[in-house]
């Protein structure tokens, strides 16, 4: 039996909606379901951004302040190592070390097979992970592919206790 590809979806502003998720492979559809679901439907969304009277400029920067409170509270209740870098990649490298983790851990633990001694020694990892570069770089990545990408990371990559490196 095939994995369906139209989904109904209840969104988060009551609206029901047949989405065809032929276009995802078919074992990430039912988790991009799941996401769908707690974001409004294109036409609540649209309205929305409508009758938003803010430019652009400031909505987007709402929107970073918010993943960055987000990123930040997340890393925080992890205990995260703190990034290095330059100070204009240290925000970005924090969001994108989150959503990397969170698409991680939805891939790996919630839809995957791993208990939560595997999470816990991948979380370790990534904390010894500190270049925000590093974690701008792979902000593109597959949730999946994080354990194999953290095994790469080179010894720059890396902090150290060394505060003469």
């Amino acid at each position: 039996m095939a994995v369906r590809t139209k989904w109904n979806v209840e969104h988060r502003c009551g609206h029901e909606a047949v989405h065809d998720l032929s276009d995802r492979p078919a074992d990430r559809r039912a988790g991009f379901a799941r996401w769908l679901a707690g974001r409004d439907c294109t036409d609540c969304w649209k309205a929305a951004r409508e009758a938003n009277t803010e430019s652009k400029e400031e909505w987007l920067a709402a929107r970073r302040a918010e993943e960055q409170q987000a990123a930040a509270e997340w890393a925080e209740k992890f205990d995260m190592s703190t990034l290095e870098g330059p100070d204009r990649t240290l925000d970005w490298g924090e969001r994108s070390r989150h959503e990397l983790m969170t698409a991680a851990h939805t891939a790996l633990v919630v839809e995957g097979t791993w208990d939560e001694a595997d999470w816990a020694e991948l979380e370790e990892k990534a904390r010894a992970v500190t270049r925000a570069g590093w974690w701008i770089d792979q902000r593109d990545a597959e949730g999946s592919d994080l354990l194999e990408l953290l095994d790469a990371a080179g010894e720059a990559d890396r902090g150290t206790e060394n505060p003469f490196r």
